[in-house]
Order: C-alpha cells, then sequence, then structure tokens
C-alpha cells in the first residue's frame, strides 16, 4: 500500500500530463488528473508508514461521519483540527455580523490563522457559540445519514443512505446498485466544504466485500492518506456487520495534487516546472531524493512571513527518501456502525517514521 501511493506521488510530480494551476483555496497546486490504486486490506490495515498519521483524528472523524454530524464540536471536543478552519470560513460572514471578529482578514495571515485559533477555543468552551457557529451545513454526515429528497407527494423525505446499504448487504448481497453518494447538487451551495470523497460503491459475492471510492480533489500530502485509512476503516465496519470478508479498496483519484506554497514560492514551480521535474525524475536511488530536496531549497523564493508550511512539494520529497514498513493491523468491535466509539479501535503494531509537519489550504 505504502509504495503505491509512493510511486503515485512521484507520477504527480513527474508526469507529462502534470499541471501546475491554481486552486480555489488560493495555493498553487502540482496537478494530475486520473489515477487509481487499490489495496489488499487482508495484507494488513493502510495506514502509511514513511510518516507518522494522527490515528485518533482518522477515527473521530469516521465515527462523526457515519453519526451523521455536521457541528464540528464533536471533533474540537476530541481534539481533531480537520475541520476547524473550514468550520471558521464557513461562519465567518456571520461572525463578522455579529461583531465576534473583524472584517478583512486575509486568509492565511498571521491575524486569520489567530482568529481561527480564538474561533476553536470559543467552540470548545462555549456550548451555545458552538451550536450557532460551529455547523458546516450538509456536509457528508447529512448527506451519508439524512439525504433530503422529495416525495409523490412533495413532501420531504429522509434517506439513511448508510444503513440502507448495510441491510442491501445484508439481503441482496451481489446487488450491483450499492452506492452511497455525498455529492448532493441541491446542497452543494450551502456546504462549507463540497465532497472531496464523493461517492463509494461496494461489491460482494456473498462472502468478500469490496469497496471502490471516487475522489474528485485529492489533497495527496495531508488528506489523501487519511482517506485511504478512513475508508479501509468503514470496509472493515461494514464487513463486519455483514458478515463479508474485507478483501479491496480500489481509490479512484480525480485531480491529486500537491499545494506548492504561497506568492513567489509557487509561481517558481509553475515558471519552473520542466527543471523541476528532471530533478525528480532523475532519482535512481532513495538517498537521492534528499540531494533534490537540499538543492531545491537552494532554489526555491522563501515562504512569505506568517504563510510557512504551505509548501508540501517539499515535505513529499523528503518523505519519498523513506523506505515503506510494515503494515500494521486494526482491531474493530463487532458492533453497529452507529454505536461505535473512540475505544472500540485498537491498532496494532504500527511502526512508522517521524512525522512530516504541513498547513492544510483551505
Amino acid at each position: 500500500m505504502v509504495q503505491q501511493y509512493l510511486d503515485h506521488c512521484k507520477a504527480i510530480l513527474t508526469s507529462p500530463y502534470t499541471l501546475v494551476k491554481g486552486g480555489s483555496k488560493e495555493v498553487p497546486l502540482v496537478s494530475l488528473f486520473g489515477y487509481q490504486n487499490e489495496y489488499d486490506l487482508r495484507e494488513g490495515f493502510p495506514l502509511l508508514t514513511t510518516k507518522k498519521m494522527a490515528i485518533k483524528s482518522i477515527t473521530h472523524e469516521l465515527i462523526w461521519f457515519m453519526r451523521g454530524e455536521t457541528n464540528i464540536k464533536y471533533l474540537v471536543d476530541n481534539k481533531v483540527p480537520l475541520w476547524t478552519r473550514d468550520g471558521f470560513n464557513h461562519n465567518y460572514k456571520n461572525l463578522v455580523r455579529e461583531g465576534i471578529f473583524s472584517d478583512g482578514l486575509v486568509k492565511y495571515s498571521p491575524d486569520w490563522e489567530k482568529a481561527v485559533a480564538d474561533y476553536e477555543q470559543r467552540i470548545r468552551e462555549d456550548s451555545e457559540f458552538a451550536q450557532k457557529y460551529g455547523d458546516l451545513g450538509p456536509v457528508y454526515g447529512a448527506q451519508w445519514r439524512n439525504w433530503k429528497s422529495v416525495g409523490k407527494d412533495g413532501e420531504v423525505v429522509k434517506v439513511d443512505q448508510l444503513s440502507k446499504l448495510i441491510e442491501i448487504l445484508k439481503n441482496k448481497p451481489t446487488s450491483k446498485k450499492n452506492v452511497l453518494t455525498a455529492w448532493n447538487p441541491g446542497d452543494l451551495s450551502r456546504m462549507a466544504l463540497e465532497p472531496c470523497h464523493m461517492f463509494f460503491q461496494v461489491n460482494s459475492d456473498s462472502n468478500i466485500l469490496d469497496l471502490q471510492m471516487y475522489q474528485r480533489s485529492c489533497d495527496q500530502f495531508l488528506g489523501v492518506p487519511l482517506n485511504i485509512a478512513s475508508y479501509a476503516m468503514l470496509t472493515q465496519i461494514i464487513a463486519q456487520e455483514t458478515k463479508l470478508e474485507p478483501r479491496r479498496l480500489i481509490h479512484t483519484f480525480g485531480d491529486s495534487h500537491f499545494y506548492c506554497g504561497t506568492g513567489k514560492r509557487g509561481i517558481w514551480y509553475k515558471e519552473n516546472l520542466n527543471k523541476f521535474q528532471d530533478m525528480v525524475s532523475s532519482v535512481k536511488e532513495l538517498q537521492d531524493y534528499l540531494n533534490v530536496l537540499e538543492d531545491l531549497n537552494k532554489l526555491l523564493p522563501p515562504e512569505a512571513i506568517g504563510e510557512e508550511g504551505y509548501d508540501h512539494v517539499t515535505a513529499i520529497i523528503e518523505q519519498l527518501s523513506r523506505t515503506p514498513k510494515q503494515l500494521p493491523r486494526l482491531e474493530i468491535a463487532d458492533k453497529p456502525f452507529d454505536k461505535l466509539t473512540i475505544d472500540d479501535f485498537i491498532l496494532e503494531d504500527y511502526d512508522h517514521d517521524p512525522q512530516i509537519k504541513r498547513k492544510m489550504a483551505v
């Protein structure tokens, strides 16, 4: 699994189809469209070993999805920062209107970072504030458990897609129609972030379970390793509840990308893509990636003060120099999916390299 991830990373950096383009989050990105990996879950839990992964954050987020929640209070209380910035951005206009934060904050600036930290603290300490300003709109949890449609008589019908998918697997496991989607066009404008992992389909022959997920937008350094682990976890949970053996996770990618820094740093990658690709393509041994990193750091403009950490390219080059280790094992209590808690997940034999820190673009 880890080698597949690393090979995919190198393909993004070296493919003749790679582009450097503007992103929706005000940080340019090195991008490759179209790719697929598959992981045999019988070989171990596909958690990245070439850097330390925050397994509790991954687990808490999946529990949050499966419960149908859309307010970040649960995540913040459990020290999971994955959605805090999106929550702040989504509620910012209302926070300004109420005089809680000042208008005109520049995204990624030190003042913006401080405001996000203050917002997170208020969410943690003030339940009324969290209820009013912590919701993200109808994101994943709402679509998975509470999809709203219009019935025959014009009434609103709520669809619990995840429960329905599990029931179909129990009663008609060979169905080719067992699909769950988070991409609800009518709700997109009300979401803090449109779904990146848009939908998944499960497949079975009454014995094994395969799951294929399509992801339209793929933050390859920070997001994708979490997505792989999360959907492997979900596959295992669904398989246990339906008495099937979890076999394969198939991950189909739309736009896979690395953020390449703000300001002059991002511009350099766009103007020097061919030179950069030649540097990476020349690598023959893992140690050579560190030489590329050293040379690259001499060429790159410095990141703007207060905006350090948004260049993920240098981070992945460091990670490419590392050797994958044996995959860990994950034990999950045999309980209904919506009854699971963090204590029901036990990760065993996780051997990993040190963490490589970067900031998430939002």
